[in-house]
Parts: C-alpha cells; sequence; structure tokens
C-alpha cells in the first residue's frame, strides 16, 4: 500500500511538472495585442488613393523652430553684425552653461581660450582658425550668432544642434572669450 501511495504521488509530480511550459504563456486573453495585423508603410492599407509619403504644407514652419529673417549672404552678415542684438539679459547668460556648449561644439577647433589653437589646429588637421581678439576680424553678438546659424568658410552651420536660447549663450560666453584675450 505504502507503494502505491509513493508511486501516485510520483506520478501526480511528474505530470505537474510536464505540463509546466515557462517558455511561453499558457492562454491569450488578447490575441491582437500579441498578434498585430502588419501594414506595408506605402501600401493600400496606409493610403487608400495610392497617394506618396505626404509634404508638409507650403510656408509650414516646424514645431519649436524659429526662422531666422537674416539671409545666409555676404550682406546678410554685414546686417547682422550691424543691427543683431542679443535678447539675453544680464540675469538670464549663463557663462558656465554657454562654456559646456562652446567646449562642445566649438573648442574643439577654436580652442579652449578662442585663440584658434584647439586639438583639431594643433594636429594640422583644420589650418587658418582665427583668434577671437584678430583686430581685422572686430567680431560682435550678431557676427557670432550669424556665423553659428549660417556657419562660415570652412565653418558649417549649428543651427539644427544649438536652440535659439543655446546660440545666445555661447554668443555671451564668446564674446567673454574675446574680452579675455584682448586683456
Amino acid at each position: 500500500m505504502k507503494s502505491l501511495i509513493k508511486i501516485l504521488v510520483l506520478a501526480v509530480i511528474l505530470v505537474s511538472v510536464s505540463c509546466k511550459k515557462d517558455t511561453a504563456p499558457n492562454y491569450q486573453f488578447m490575441p491582437n495585442m500579441y498578434e498585430s495585423v502588419g501594414y506595408e508603410t506605402y501600401g493600400e492599407a496606409a493610403f487608400k488613393n495610392g497617394v506618396e509619403a505626404q509634404l508638409p504644407a507650403e510656408g509650414s514652419i516646424a514645431r519649436g523652430f524659429v526662422p531666422f529673417d537674416i539671409e545666409n549672404s555676404t550682406e546678410g552678415y554685414v546686417v547682422a553684425k550691424e543691427t543683431l542684438k542679443s535678447p539675453l539679459d544680464s540675469t538670464m547668460v549663463d557663462s558656465e552653461r554657454g562654456k559646456a556648449l562652446y567646449d562642445i561644439y566649438c573648442g574643439i577647433c577654436h580652442g579652449n581660450k578662442g585663440d584658434g589653437q584647439g586639438n583639431l589646429v594643433k594636429r594640422e588637421k583644420i589650418l587658418g582658425i582665427p583668434s577671437y581678439d584678430d583686430a581685422g576680424r572686430a567680431i560682435n553678438a550678431g557676427s557670432i550668432y550669424h556665423t553659428i546659424y549660417y556657419g562660415k568658410n570652412a565653418m558649417g552651420s549649428y543651427a539644427n544642434q544649438l536652440k535659439e536660447e543655446e546660440r545666445w549663450q555661447v554668443v555671451s560666453y564668446v564674446l567673454e572669450l574675446k574680452a579675455n584675450l584682448e586683456k
């Protein structure tokens, strides 16, 4: 009798262990969430009339983007240099943030002091980066902002990497570096 009970207990344990499967769920309560219908990106189900990907409406502006009214030309650079002023007042200027952004985007070429001796210049990967205190350049807030927005000569535009407020933080930091170099 005792051996029969042992065999019965052993059989129950084997049946319960053999039916348990941890790798797959036993029941799907909402199968459409587990196995969704796939749609072809440009297929008939996505676009009823066979229309391809839609372009934005003409004249529309991306959310969060502020257009720059001064054109990308030599004349635009002169206009920016003469008329463009920083919208940040003294309480909004954050030198630490400006320095951090400058170190990320500008310091590699222009150097941490603004003397045109960044790592790429020292390694002779890029040549001819002028110092901020060059008398012939006479940079100001407007010209710096225009250059950051559109780029100049070998320098590319940073309009996509920096938001408008961040660009002005960098401008204020560049002006600080220029003042330190002129001492």
